[in-house]
């Protein structure tokens, strides 16, 4: 089941959203409120469980230093959150176990989301931080059989809605359940992760099974 607690800063945040169930975490390099170095990464995922996925979410980054970034931080997934073309996203491909392509839901790329060789897309809102919605209604729109991952303001509140409306294969949450940028909320942490580990087992579809 793919819950990503996203902006993973500190090695406290990071053991506290696996003890609650998180199986994937994510780590941002791109400029951001929440954005960490290689270094700070490796320092944290060297503490995680061997079956814990580490994404590092890059932004418009080149592919050497994604590639290497992987290596000194031990990265287990990739998460591309810019404008990268299909030739790009499948060289970092070669490198990541776990490829994710994510897009905004106003992004014209969207026409072109087959071309992109990733084991999963990634909704989210125009501006990605923000904690800001969008229409989930755009999700429809997408190729049949495609593994999406929803993001963009995501809370406990309202992920059970999300799920139940989108039916992904996977959330992802930063901001959604945070005391402040970069600092998790123990509660809102737990709230969300129930709320959408019962969701998506009740209402995702995997496009392998379907």
């Amino acid at each position: 089941m793919f819950i990503k607690i996203c902006g993973i800063t500190n090695v406290s945040d990071a053991l506290l959203a696996v003890a609650m169930g998180a199986e994937v975490l994510g780590f941002v390099f791109a400029e951001s409120k929440r954005q960490v170095t290689p270094e700070q990464a490796g320092e944290i995922i060297q503490q995680l469980p061997y079956d814990v996925t580490a994404v590092g979410v890059f932004r418009n980054e080149n592919p050497d230093h994604i590639l290497d970034v992987i290596s000194v931080a031990r990265l287990t997934g990739v998460q591309l959150h810019g404008q990268e073309t299909p030739a790009e996203a499948a060289r970092i491909r070669r490198r990541a176990p776990l490829l994710v392509q994510a897009f905004s839901a106003n992004d014209p790329r969207l026409a072109r989301v087959d071309e992109y060789a990733v084991d999963a897309v990634l909704l989210d809102a125009p501006v990605p931080g923000s904690g800001e919605t969008f229409d989930w209604d755009l999700v429809g729109s997408l190729p049949q059989r495609r593994r999406v991952i929803l993001a963009g303001g995501l809370t406990p509140d309202n992920v059970r809605d999300a799920v139940r409306a989108v039916r992904p294969w996977g959330v992802d949450v930063a901001s959604g359940v945070e005391s402040e940028p970069g600092r998790k909320d123990a509660l809102a942490l737990r709230r969300f992760i129930d709320e959408a580990s019962n969701a998506l087992s009740e209402f995702s579809i995997d496009p392998e099974r379907a």
